[in-house]
């Protein structure tokens, strides 16, 4: 168990956060700021992670004897008892100098911090994210604890700052070597029901540990497994085949259907588990777009491949469904296996830890930039009104899944091709195949000029006005321009 502190300064919505990690109403919310004055504890549960969670009074910038310096106290006194400190700003008004004061704070206690960027629904929250960064306390992770958007990261973010001594404690003299402190992977086994998920995973622990058999539907909730793999921690997650809504019809599916969707959502890894003799069916494809805008990694597993006659021809076949019908996912590995026998199985587990990796990619910031530039050479962004798009500055906001924000003028008029152009030049540079990517443009100023070389550096101050004065010809030196 984790103990988690909620901290930050008034009406940014920790009440609002620790009721959605509690999984009920324990702190009263409201709109007006001070609502919440002493510590409140609660247990709660992020994932399969346990928490300890306290929510905080709003951190105020005094020291007299007054109730906000009282209340302050009782901030730092949670910081303090704290393992994991996390630190919410309101991403709708962006960092603040009270959050600048306060993340000062954090950094002198030597906690390790979370910094999560709340009410990121929608665009209004994008920049004030993308400022956090500013605050030195690591990749912001982007939020809503009303409707509870973003846990999955956050997740994430709180197992990476956790202490490792007690995650480890059970398991002290078990096969682990150098890399027996790292985190487990957390990989979820999805597919429509019968699929072969349930075997799959007993055949790669090596025990009956689950359930199986010729009917349909036999797991219903999400069984989590311990494992380790040539060394490296594991958590498998068995799940309840998904079909389609319309078919759902018991109360119980739908928790399972339910149960299933949190298990990609805190999954590192996704292995999409498809019957050989009848792979790629709408379903497969449905669930499989899900994984990629849920951001994780996918493996594509042909399970049953013990079934299928001309093996050789069928895998082409299905190698080419996948890049024509999943263009978002192309390169992810597809690998063809037997549960039932063994065959095929030592290929899955080197595929899932490279996915992995890729997954996990972090790009250097000149690397990108002189990627960028070759970019934009050799495919220049399409003019819009005779007016054309110039990206200036590109970097990498965070991993997991690699997503990176594109400083450009007009950035408002990038053509949707445009962005697919970047992703795909990305993919095939960097060698990132089937890893989901997220491009942000962004117009106006870039934060990460100062201290780094690139293009932004060759505009001059006399076009930092707003974008349409830029545009405008009176504004630029025809000379110049015209050639």
């Amino acid at each position: 168990m984790v103990k988690l502190a909620i901290v930050g300064r008034p009406n940014v919505g920790k009440s609002t956060l620790f009721n959605r990690l509690a999984g009920k109403k324990l702190a009263i919310v409201d709109d007006r700021p001070g609502v919440t004055r002493d510590r409140r504890f609660g247990v709660g549960r992020l994932g399969d992670l346990d928490l300890e969670l306290i929510d905080t009074a709003g951190f105020e910038d005094v020291q007299d004897q007054s109730l906000e310096a009282r209340m302050r106290a009782q901030t730092e006194r949670a910081v303090d008892e704290a393992q994991v400190v996390l630190f919410v700003i309101d991403a709708r008004e962006g960092v603040t100098p009270l959050d600048e004061t306060f993340a000062e704070l954090l950094r002198r206690s030597g906690k390790p911090v979370v910094v999560a960027a709340n009410k990121s629904e929608g665009r209004a929250g994008e920049a004030g994210a993308l400022e956090a960064f500013a605050l030195g306390l690591g990749d912001p992770v982007s939020i809503s604890a009303e409707h509870g958007e973003g846990l999955g990261d956050l997740y994430m973010a709180v197992i990476a700052a956790a202490p490792v001594e007690e995650d480890l404690a059970d398991d002290e003299g078990e096969e682990g070597g150098a890399e027996g402190d790292d985190k487990p992977i957390r990989i979820a086994v999805i597919g429509r029901p019968n699929a072969g998920k349930s075997t799959l995973v007993n055949r790669l622990i090596g025990e009956d540990r689950l359930l199986t058999g010729p009917e349909a539907g036999i797991t219903r909730d999400a069984i989590g497994v311990e494992w380790a793999f040539q060394g490296r921690r594991v958590r498998l997650v068995d799940t309840a085949g998904l079909r389609r809504k319309a078919k759902v019809e018991e109360g119980l599916e739908h928790l399972s259907t339910r149960d299933t969707l949190r298990a990609i959502t805190f999954a590192e890894v996704v292995l999409l588990v498809m019957d050989a003799t009848h792979p790629f069916e709408t379903q497969d494809l449905t669930i499989a777009d899900l994984i990629e805008r849920e951001g994780r990694a996918l493996v594509f597993v042909l399970a049953k491949w013990d079934l299928v006659e001309d093996r050789q021809a069928a895998l082409a076949a299905f190698r080419e469904t996948a890049e024509r019908m999943l263009p978002q996912l192309r390169g992810a590995p597809l690998i063809a296996l037997s549960a039932e026998t063994g065959a095929g199985l030592e290929r899955l587990m080197p595929a899932v830890l490279e996915a992995h990796g890729h997954w996990s990619t972090k790009l250097k910031t000149r690397d990108l930039n002189d990627w960028l530039r070759m970019a934009v050479e050799r495919h220049p962004p399409p003019a819009v009104n005779g007016l054309r798009v110039r990206p200036k500055y590109m970097a990498q906001t965070k991993a997991r899944p690699p997503t990176f924000v594109l400083f450009a003028s007009r950035a408002d008029r990038l053509a949707d091709s445009y962005r697919r152009y970047l992703v795909n030049s990305l993919r095939h540079s960097f060698d990132l195949p089937g890893v989901p990517i997220r491009i942000t443009i962004k117009s106006g100023k870039n934060p990460y000029a100062e201290g780094d070389a690139g293009p932004v550096r060759r505009t001059s101050p006399s076009r930092s006005g707003p974008p349409a004065k830029r545009g405008s010809r009176s504004s630029r030196p025809a000379p110049r321009d015209r050639g």
